[in-house]
């Protein structure tokens, strides 16, 4: 699904959604089950170990799914189904609705968080045109009706032909000594988020799904190491927290000078009018730069793999929620130590502690490493972790307080 403002001429995509699981060979494989069980039912056959019977009873519940679209009520019929055994069943359409209804409400649920990206309420939709097979489905035009309040649908463009025409104009557009282009502009979004690799396999996110293009963001970041003579930035693409879930698009080397960790690092995305996205860094202190440039026919995904990236990302929302958490307390806990470990260092900082409290230090930095080490962290607690980052950055709180 795509919402689009439209403006004299100006054709602005607002927001993109889909799944990939809400037609097609989804509704026949329902339909396909359906009729396995029915058969075995009636006859005590099990054909689903039989490629040939399960490819003509397929075939059968394709061409009756779209007679469907018109008629209340057709017949499967098979011949010799199998074991010489002839098929033959009535199916309604409210029976072809209610063994794919969890589809039909997936739909819905794929036209509200669009609404959602796009920050659009469904009253301010003025006109809802459908394409594709599946929009020919009666109980998909009344779910999107009821959705919409009743508002009626633009049935007038053929289904077969909006997508490729649309493909023909944008091809038009790109293309140069094209006699009769339609004067269009067409403004798209960032079909998924875009982002870069950082500690703890996270991705953070620089360009969030559904940006309108062209655009462009810089995003400040700090290295990790002391004595750090280069840095690698990876760039992904994806909606998962975990970079490695995502796609990686590429990566390139950025010079630094050795120094202590936390050098400051400058990294800016663009994405130009025809989606080719542009990283380039800058390490402040030497006004080191690289970049890399990623085109649309190399390293992106397709929109069938985008769609699927999308629902995954759904699916493991609250898996993903979990993982995010710790990763950044890990990475807190790791920074606490090193300040932590660094002031402990000087003179003057011990003379100004208690033995007992230079004990007490060392030996909650000693279990945070402990706790860090990738032998062990996998077990470990997120609100165990949580416990130690709150005591150490009191500890070092204190004695900041008490060094002056």
């Amino acid at each position: 699904m795509s919402i689009l403002t439209i403006k004299d001429k100006v054709f602005q995509v607002k927001a993109t959604g889909g799944n990939t699981h809400l037609g097609g060979e989804d509704f026949d494989n329902r339909m396909v089950n359906y009729f396995v069980q029915e058969f075995k039912r009636k006859n005590k056959v099990d054909i689903t170990g039989n490629p040939r019977a399960l490819r003509r009873l397929r075939t059968a519940c394709e061409r009756a799914k779209r007679v469907l679209s018109f008629t209340t009520v057709t017949t499967i019929e098979v011949d010799c189904l199998f074991k010489g055994i002839d098929f033959f069943s009535l199916v309604t359409r409210s029976k072809f609705e209610e063994i794919n209804m969890d589809f039909f409400k997936d739909c819905m649920k794929i036209v509200k968080s669009c609404l959602d990206d796009a920050k659009m309420n469904k009253s301010s939709v003025n006109d809802i045109v459908i394409v594709g097979g599946s929009s020919r489905i009666p109980k998909v035009q009344q779910l999107l009706k009821d959705f919409i309040k009743g508002k009626e649908l633009c049935m007038s463009i053929n289904p077969d032909e909006a997508v490729a025409y649309g493909a023909a104009v944008q091809a038009a557009l790109l293309s140069e000594g094209v006699k009769n282009v339609p004067n269009l502009v067409i403004q798209d979004v960032a079909p998924l988020s875009l982002g870069v690799l950082l500690k703890g396999d996270i991705m953070d996110v620089v360009i969030k799904r559904n940006t309108s293009i062209p655009v462009k963001k810089t995003q400040f970041y700090k290295t990790v190491e002391d004595n750090q003579a280069s840095v690698d930035i990876k760039v992904y693409e994806g909606e998962r927290a975990r970079a490695s879930d995502n796609n990686l698009l590429g990566m390139f080397t950025l010079s630094c000078i050795p120094g202590p960790h936390g050098q400051t690092l400058e990294e800016c995305f663009t994405i130009d009018e025809n989606g080719i996205l542009t990283v380039s860094a800058k390490e402040k202190s030497t006004g080191n730069t690289n970049e890399i440039t990623i085109t649309d026919d190399r390293e992106r995904l397709s929109a069938y793999e985008i769609k699927k990236m999308i629902q995954e990302a759904e699916e493991y929302h609250a898996e993903d929620e979990k993982f995010l958490r710790k990763a950044k307390v890990m990475n807190a806990l790791d920074e606490c130590v090193y300040k932590l470990r660094n002031a402990m260092k000087h003179k003057d900082v011990k003379l100004k502690l208690s033995s007992k409290e230079v004990e007490k230090i060392n030996g909650a930095i000693t279990v945070a490493t402990n706790l860090l080490d990738k032998k062990n962290n996998q077990h470990n607690d997120v609100d165990v972790l949580e416990g130690h980052l709150k005591e150490l950055e009191s500890m070092y709180g204190n004695l900041v307080v008490k060094t002056g």
